[in-house]
């Protein structure tokens, strides 16, 4: 019988450690759905992502591991499992402990482990304290009067 797994996530400003986790999903079974939480979802519990939903759902879909990539309206997924049959669930290390309800359902969950480094997180904050970095170092001056002096 075949497994369908099921990978959730934002994927905003997408990283190495999110194709590493959608890649993981791949070898866990014969079908990959990803789901791609759309902004109004993630506006939900924290901040909107910096990339729109739309250009999100267009760079998963152009990964070569995906079977399938749809959006993600809600974090509770009872009905979306009984709706997909999904066998397993991956999710983000982040997300430990929250989907073990799914277990229940007879589904496998794995949170995949991030490690250090890379997070989307992470990454704005990079880009944040970078550009302060740039701003702080311009060339700050009063500019000239443009007038002649006579003399």
């Amino acid at each position: 019988m075949a497994r369908i797994v099921y990978v959730s996530g934002t994927f905003d400003l997408f990283h190495s450690n999110h194709l590493r986790m959608i890649e993981y999903g791949r070898g866990l079974g014969d079908t990959l759905i990803v789901g791609v939480s759309t902004d109004e979802l993630v506006c939900t519990y924290k901040k909107p992502p910096a990339i729109p939903f739309e250009e999100r759902i267009e760079i998963v879909k152009a990964l070569k591991y995906p079977d399938v990539v749809i959006p993600q309206h809600s974090l509770e997924h009872t009905q979306r499992t009984q709706d997909l049959n999904m066998d397993v669930f991956v999710v983000g290390d982040d997300w430990r402990g929250k989907y073990d309800y799914l277990k229940e359902l007879g589904v496998k969950v794995f949170y995949f482990p991030y490690g250090r480094g890379i997070s989307s997180s992470n990454l704005k904050k990079q880009i944040f304290q970078d550009y302060e970095q740039i701003v702080a170092g311009s060339d700050n001056h009063d500019n000239p009067s443009p007038q002649k002096k006579e003399g």
